[in-house]
């Protein structure tokens, strides 16, 4: 899995039961989270690969993204969570 932040990037490992955030966290890439609950949006990101790998979007993600967010690829870090190994890249992209 590449993590990707501005100019940087990180490969990790990616582990089954795990979300996007704690996956930054765990490899210390910041990821800029605040409430973990899907509500402040900071750990928002783009899957440009491999989004069939991860959950489905839950309730808080519907709550906070519009619909065509989610239809081109953006989650919430916080409550996106790894389903099985493969080929995933996800970018940081906050709204601010």
């Amino acid at each position: 899995m590449l993590l990707v932040k501005g100019e940087h990037q990180r490969s990790v490992v990616p582990e089954a039961g795990v979300t996007i955030l704690q996956h930054a966290e765990n490899n210390e890439v910041e990821w800029n989270s605040f409430c973990k609950r899907g509500t402040c949006a900071r750990c928002r990101c783009e899957i440009t690969e491999g989004i069939g790998l991860l959950s489905e979007p839950n309730e808080a993600e519907q709550a906070r993204l519009d619909p065509e967010e989610i239809e081109e690829g953006y989650r919430l870090g916080c409550q996106t969570t790894v389903t099985e190994s493969g080929d995933i890249t996800i970018k940081h992209a906050p709204y601010f």
